[in-house]
């Protein structure tokens, strides 16, 4: 058999003879030190390969050596809590190995073979069984109960099944005589199956009050949040991860700076979750694949990613994944395709830009799993996007929006004047809003809609109202239009700013959401209906409410129905006013 070997080397990319039996995304291992590649091209017997490491040392002639198999991740029990590099390489383990600095041609296992897992049947012999049902289960960790499914293609009746103590690849059954092992390996360009989609009815709560109330996502449903450097993309991305009510999140670092990185490494462990009062950690999968890593695993770093989140999903649970930022992964790409020498798009992207970003949120989605349990599963997906200058016009920018349905755009002015989260209410979205307005009419209260349209309203109106102040003076408003920009201070300030380094504040249950928006509309309607029937401003702007509306945030949440309190003496002193 010919041997393949380098004719040329250019960065990242590889050009190899002698594949012409290759497959399209065939992974490779590149010159004499076995560098990971995966192949990207094919002309003839010449192979285009991307190496997922640095390519300095290697040169013309060294070999190169196909395994015939896709890039693949590894799908078993040890795969929670951990943290990985692009390709899916136990960052922890290479620290171990080598120190702070990964060094070329390393080979390690993904998951650990040697760790043993207490496996509990669910299914006995002689069931019969499909593709997606659940084996057994393994407590992974004290929150996430690891569901063992039989593997996609499989199918018949349980011949052998036996509970214990087992390695990721022991045999732990067999269907119709063939072994099953916990561990499963699926290709990460190629979506998991499904049986159908389902249209998304419930909110993903993340405990954030601008996002839940005026920009709602919905339990697999996609997000976009573009801003410029600055203004908080990572943060609302952290919030959201640590926060919401995913059971699963997979976090990927995809050109991230590394001490941002860093900073989730640092705090996951430490912050314990409100709804299970374990650490954070414990139900998260971070892919770390810092800004001077090698740029072509930056690439594969999304397809790794949701590749875990679907096998989570496919368990029946509702992952959230957030991938910052997706420009930076868009900026891989370019510079692939510029060295592939392929035709340019815009700006220098390749033209199947908006393509490649589908397919990413594409694989979101609120699903029937396969298997006959019927398990229903999530993916929501919530992408950073990183605009040079902030310019929205960019492409990647327009190729995220014509697919997201909630865009939370970040504003350099609210980040300048310490307003955070910064989202525009003026310029931000949510497309979910109305469909799940029967989630929010059932679990909070049939006034929620309009309390939220009325809070809408108001932020719109006070923006044309500022320009009038900005050019003739506030003396020239009539007192309905003060009592709007008065609102609007007091929603800004005291409802949609929130302090995430605030133990009580970073995080507002629904019901304290709707609380504090009932306190504050509440009182504005009231107070807009006695202007109208001729009572003067100042007797109807009580500075009592305001000071309390200010102390609202820092009401904890178990305590939120104090808040209530409030809304009963406004309707009490107001509607004196009205009498």
């Amino acid at each position: 058999m010919k041997q393949a070997k380098i004719v040329k080397v250019s960065g990242p990319l590889v050009v190899a003879s002698g594949l012409d039996s290759a497959n399209l995304h065939d992974v490779v291992y590149v010159g004499n030190a076995k560098l990971v590649g995966e192949i990207i091209e094919l002309r003839g017997d010449k192979a285009s390969i991307q190496v997922y490491e640095e390519t300095s040392g290697i040169k013309v002639g060294d070999p190169v050596e196909n395994t015939n198999a896709p890039l693949s991740m590894e799908l078993a029990p040890g795969i929670m809590s951990g943290i990985f590099d692009g390709i899916g390489r136990p960052l922890t383990k290479i620290r171990d190995l080598v120190g702070n600095r990964i060094t070329t041609g390393l080979s390690v296992d993904k998951l650990d073979r040697s760790a043993k897992w207490e496996f509990k049947p669910t299914k006995q012999v002689g069931d019969t069984v499909t593709a997606g049902d659940v084996l057994g289960t393994v407590q992974e960790t004290a929150v996430i109960e690891h569901r063992i499914m039989v593997p996609y293609g499989m199918q018949g009746k349980v011949s052998k099944i036996q509970a214990g103590n087992f390695t990721i690849v022991d045999t732990i059954a067999e269907i119709d005589g063939q072994p099953v092992q916990m561990l499963q390996k699926w290709p990460v360009r190629v979506a998991r199956p499904i049986t159908r989609k389902l249209a998304t009815s419930v909110p993903l709560i993340t405990g954030q009050r601008t996002i839940d109330t005026l920009f709602p996502i919905a339990k697999g449903g996609v997000a976009a949040i573009p801003g410029p450097f600055g203004s908080g993309k990572t943060v609302c991305q952290h919030q959201i991860a640590k926060w919401s009510d995913a059971q699963v999140v997979v976090y990927i670092g995809c050109g991230e700076r590394g001490n941002e990185m860093t900073d989730v490494l640092n705090e996951f462990p430490e912050l314990v979750d409100v709804k299970t009062g374990e650490p954070l950690m414990k139900r998260t999968i971070l892919i770390a694949n810092t800004s001077d890593m090698p740029v072509a695993a930056r690439e594969a770093s999304i397809y790794t990613g949701i590749t875990i989140a679907e096998y989570f999903r496919d368990m029946g649970y509702d992952v959230a994944i957030m991938a910052d930022s997706t420009s930076r992964w868009a900026e891989a790409l370019r510079e692939m395709s510029g060295r592939l020498e392929e035709l340019p798009g815009e700006e220098g992207y390749p033209a199947y830009l908006s393509s490649r970003i589908a397919e990413f949120y594409e694989r979101a989605g609120r699903v029937q799993v396969l298997g006959s349990e019927g398990l229903l599963g999530s993916i929501t997906a919530i992408g950073a996007v990183s605009p040079p200058g902030g310019d929205l016009s960019e492409p990647v920018s327009q190729a995220t929006l014509r697919i997201v349905k909630v865009f939370w755009g970040l504003s350099a002015a609210l980040a300048y004047h310490r307003h955070f989260p910064a989202i525009d209410w003026l310029t931000s979205y949510s497309l979910y809003a109305d469909q799940l307005g029967n989630w929010y009419r059932d679990n909070l209260s049939p006034d929620y809609a309009g309390y939220r349209q009325g809070a809408i309203k108001i932020l719109q109106l006070s923006a044309n109202l500022e320009e009038i102040v900005r050019l003739v003076g506030e003396d020239s408003l009539s007192d309905g239009d003060r009592l709007i920009l008065d609102m609007a201070n007091q929603l800004k300030e005291n409802y949609l700013m929130q302090d995430a380094m605030s133990e009580i504040d970073t995080y507002a249950a629904p019901r304290k959401q709707f609380l504090m928006l009932e306190a504050m509309m509440t009182y504005y309607n009231m107070a807009a209906t006695a202007i109208r029937k001729g009572v003067p401003y100042e007797k109807v702007v009580l500075p009592t409410f305001r000071e309390e509306f200010a102390q609202f945030r820092y009401i904890p949440n178990d305590e939120a129905e104090k808040i209530a309190d409030l809304t009963n003496r406004i309707k009490y002193e107001l509607g004196g006013k009205l009498a």
